[in-house]
């Protein structure tokens, strides 16, 4: 995990794609579909769509978990011609991080960052400047 250079430009909409969700397990399967539609438009490789949609799934379904926020705000970029940027940002104010788990071979969760830190090529962990809460993100190489 590292810090992040600059997160996403939440008013840029030509190479940046905004989501925001109410706090319902439902949002995952609508930030999925999102997430899938719209770097299918963008021409991304189907192998690192599916990728950005694990992602996704996996960073919103730990801001739904672990927060008690009002809303999540799930942001997808391309932030270079070879750069796909991921962000999902919660109104956690607790300021205590991510909850870190070592799952056992029978748990049936536990596993979500553990899946970013496989996949991305980079993550980590700000402040959003977007809700006070984290912004948790991760890059993809295209």
């Amino acid at each position: 995990m590292t810090s992040s250079p600059q997160l996403l430009d939440a008013a840029s909409q030509e190479r940046t794609h905004w989501l925001e969700l109410p706090p319902h397990r439902s949002s995952i399967k609508v930030a999925r579909r999102s997430v899938n539609t719209r770097l299918s438009a963008w021409r991304v490789p189907a192998d690192l769509c599916a990728d950005a949609v694990l992602l996704v799934s996996e960073l919103a379904t730990n801001a739904l978990r672990h927060t008690l926020s009002a809303r999540i705000l799930c942001g997808i970029g391309l932030v270079t011609d070879d750069c796909l940027r991921l962000e999902v940002h919660d109104h956690d104010h607790t300021g205590r991080g991510l909850p870190r788990c070592e799952p056992g071979p029978d748990d049936e969760g536990g596993r979500g960052l553990v899946l970013v830190e496989a996949i991305a090529d980079i993550w980590g962990v700000d402040r959003s400047r977007l809700t006070g809460g984290n912004a948790v993100w991760a890059n993809l190489t295209v």
